[in-house]
């Protein structure tokens, strides 16, 4: 009986350290598995991403007087939003309204105009497709600064300076290259079989183009229009050529508002910069999947 005793007493003992051990070499593994580096800098990343946006909105919620007597990174002693009044007070919804009349009108024309151009370049066949294609990919080659001169020649010589379609269409013809080019790479991964059933169900290529290739190319289109929408709505260069009167500024020209001879309100600035900033953050919010989606497709093939 003692004998048993001892041989079980043992045994437990044997398996207690072997549980103990390859815990031990579970833990282990588990610790080399961890990217310290990795992590320490996407910590740092992280930090050097907040910190900007930390001084908008703080400084954005001080007066013109605290900011120059307090540290810039500290929290204001009296938060006041008396800069968000006098922001919305000085015409900062004609400037939204322009911005975003000329997004959407931007934006809508440039994602319909290439979600067709692409399917009719995948889908085609012929010469005359494949010099479209090139002609496209030019266009990648071609900055907006190279071209200013001659695009304010032509809006002269079409009589719309000074208005917001002037701003509208040089913005859609920049944005197409790229947007066909990324539209036209989602159409090729959609399975050749897909389009066959749908062709022996009766459907045209029209049909098929809106019905098969439009939802299955959804997250692309997302992702194209968040970003041509973000480029159009912090577009500069464009709104300062183009335009003159107060009454079609966008909000980058805002800005210039709160700019005085001799000083900048710049509290105030910063004010205008988070409410320009609230709508292109709402749109990530809506959209956030798609646009995941969009970016990361082609990662795990």
């Amino acid at each position: 009986m003692s004998t048993v005793l001892k041989s079980n007493t043992q045994e437990a003992r044997t398996g207690s350290v072997g549980g103990t051990a390859a815990a031990n070499r579970g833990l282990g593994t588990r610790l080399r598995r961890l990217n310290i580096p990795g992590g320490l800098g996407g910590w740092i990343w992280l930090a050097v991403i907040i910190l900007p946006v930390y001084y908008v909105v703080v400084t954005s919620l001080k007066t013109q007087a605290g900011y120059f007597g307090q540290n810039p990174l500290s929290l204001p002693t009296e938060p006041t939003f008396e800069n968000y009044q006098s922001v919305l007070e000085a015409d900062f919804a004609q400037y939204f309204l322009n911005s975003a009349i000329v997004t959407l009108g931007s934006v809508i024309p440039t994602v319909l105009i290439s979600f067709m151009a692409s399917f009719a370049i995948v889908r085609g066949a012929g010469r005359f497709l494949k010099l479209v294609n090139g002609m496209f990919l030019m266009g990648l080659a071609i900055p907006l600064q190279a071209t200013i001169i001659p695009i304010y020649l032509m809006i002269i010589r079409l009589n719309l300076y000074d208005s917001l379609l002037a701003l509208m269409l040089p913005s859609i013809a920049f944005a197409i290259p790229l947007t066909v080019l990324i539209l036209s790479n989602f159409i090729r991964d959609v399975p050749n079989e897909l389009f066959e059933s749908m062709r022996l169900d009766g459907c045209s290529e029209w049909q098929t183009m809106w019905r098969l290739a439009l939802p299955l190319t959804r997250p692309a289109i997302v992702t194209v229009a968040i970003y041509n929408g973000l480029h159009v709505w912090n577009g500069f260069l464009l709104p300062l050529v183009l335009t003159q009167s107060p009454s079609l500024r966008v909000l980058p020209l805002g800005l210039w508002t709160f700019q005085g001879e001799f000083s900048v309100n710049i509290p105030a600035v910063l004010a205008s910069v988070v409410l320009s900033t609230l709508p292109i953050l709402v749109l990530y919010v809506i959209g956030r999947r798609q646009l995941l989606a969009g970016l990361t497709a082609g990662f795990s093939k």
